[in-house]
């Protein structure tokens, strides 16, 4: 079971979102603003955030700038729901975009398909369990840009 951030103002879309997403066994947080998703990337290390754009005290594209700034979730995948277009003109860190009211069907297929490849990734990578413990740690390229 992977952890999905959910992000959305609306009560509405965060029941349905949640629904969808607990239904392809999903494990989901709720937060109600990026201000509030961003506390709780700090403290529940989600597989990756579903959140919506447009939101009081800190929208969606402010969340993601600052969740890429931050070295370990730099990588993170972020899907964007917006009910506007995307923007052209701006350089923009999602990995996803979707106009809303989004297919359902599609939206669980990204979600899963990104938390798919982030799980085939931590598997590549071996655990450092059986090293020996050294005094000097190789850095992890996942978690540096």
């Amino acid at each position: 079971m992977s952890t999905v951030l959910l992000v959305d103002d609306d009560p509405d879309n965060l029941w349905a979102l949640q629904l969808a997403l607990e239904s392809g066994g999903h494990h989901v947080l709720l937060a109600q603003n990026g201000a509030q998703a961003l506390r709780l990337v700090l403290h529940e290390i989600p597989m990756l955030i579903v959140t919506d754009w447009q939101m009081p005290e800190m929208d969606g594209a402010e969340l993601c700038r600052r969740v890429r700034c931050q070295p370990a979730f730099a990588r993170m995948p972020i899907v964007m729901l917006s009910a506007m277009a995307e923007p052209d003109a701006d350089p923009h860190c999602w990995s996803a975009f979707f106009r809303k009211p989004a297919d359902l069907n599609e939206l669980l297929r990204v979600v899963n398909s990104f938390v798919a490849a982030r799980l085939t990734s931590v598997a590549a990578h071996p655990s450092t369990e059986n090293r020996v413990p050294a005094r000097w740690q190789p850095v992890d390229e996942r978690c540096w840009p």
